[in-house]
């Protein structure tokens, strides 16, 4: 990949031939250094994310839905609104969406596999918080992340999943623990609780099905709620595959999984085309190619390498 003399402008390979990309926003221009970094040093330690998750993402959007669903092969995710007491009365809460809820349940997965408990910490501040997840604190971010993060811990999911032959289903909130506690003066309640309890259902099986992602990839990818969805997706399947011809996806399938904020297929494909460049940027290893009808994915190494796992996994 290679940048050109304008500050505004970079260029790298076409994920699906070898003409260069058309211009890029100055967001891709992170990705690309941070690609750059990552084709020549291995990650030191993993990040993790569920595995269904990774297969079946929340709403990109805001939504006035109180549920939202999404079921790809074997895995589905249903997430139900919720409420939470402020100190007078319960507080509806909308469907969590966008950027900041995957990476907040990428770092409360990741600090649960690490630390092998349900007590996760998330910063003595919203503050904090934010900037241990990579966002900007101005004043509109901020009191966007404090309403995913109550969206979250207001959630309701419901997860399945396949082991071997057996469904499984997990009805769970994820965070079982969401304290407030009042201000010194005793006038305002604040409602960040530095620390986070996880239910014990999705707890277990985010250390049964913690999959490993390159902390660098995540970070550069945080502007695009799409291109998180594929990097994860791409890091879950394409270890597993063992056919040497590959396995074939239909454009159709991937609309289905990723495509429902889009009102026809040629706008989601054109989306998620330019999308995965940006991925394939921070995920060199993966092996992917545009065929008629869809995409063709190969057998590729995960973007951490076993060896590099920094926390034990089950086999």
């Amino acid at each position: 990949m290679a940048a050109t003399s304008s500050e505004d402008e970079t260029t790298s390979p076409d994920l699906f031939g070898n003409l260069p990309v058309p211009t890029m926003p100055r967001t891709v221009r992170r990705v690309v250094t941070t690609g750059a970094e990552i084709v020549q040093d291995p990650p030191d330690v993993a990040d993790f994310l569920h595995a269904v998750l990774c297969q079946v993402g929340m709403p990109r959007k805001q939504t006035a839905e109180r549920r939202f669903e999404r079921t790809s092969g074997g895995a589905v995710m249903r997430i139900e609104a919720g409420a939470l007491f402020d100190g007078q009365g319960l507080v509806d809460y909308p469907l969590p969406y966008g950027t900041k809820p995957r990476l907040i349940m990428v770092h409360i997965g990741t600090q649960a596999v690490r630390t092998r408990s349900r007590e996760v910490e998330i910063g003595h501040s919203t503050h904090d918080f934010m900037q241990t997840l990579g966002f900007d604190t101005n004043g509109r971010a901020y009191a966007m992340m404090k309403k995913q993060v109550m969206s979250l811990a207001a959630c309701r999911l419901t997860l399945g999943m396949m082991r071997g032959s057996q469904a499984t289903t997990v009805n769970t909130q994820p965070i079982e623990q969401f304290q407030a506690w009042m201000h010194p003066t005793g006038r305002q309640l604040v409602m960040w609780p530095g620390v986070i309890r996880l239910s014990e259902p999705f707890f277990s099986t985010m250390l049964e099905y913690a999959v490993p992602l390159d902390h660098r990839a995540l970070t550069a990818l945080r502007h695009s709620a799409l291109a998180l969805d594929i990097y994860t997706w791409l890091a879950h399947r394409l270890c597993r595959i063992n056919k040497a011809a590959g396995v074939m996806v239909s454009w159709q399938n991937l609309h289905e999984q990723f495509g429902q904020e889009y009102g026809n297929t040629k706008d989601f494909k054109r989306s998620f085309r330019d999308t995965a460049r940006q991925v394939c940027a921070v995920y060199p290893d993966a092996k992917l190619e545009e065929t008629a009808g869809g995409l063709r994915l190969f057998a590729s190494p995960p973007p951490v390498p076993k060896r590099q796992v920094a926390a034990r996994l089950p086999e």
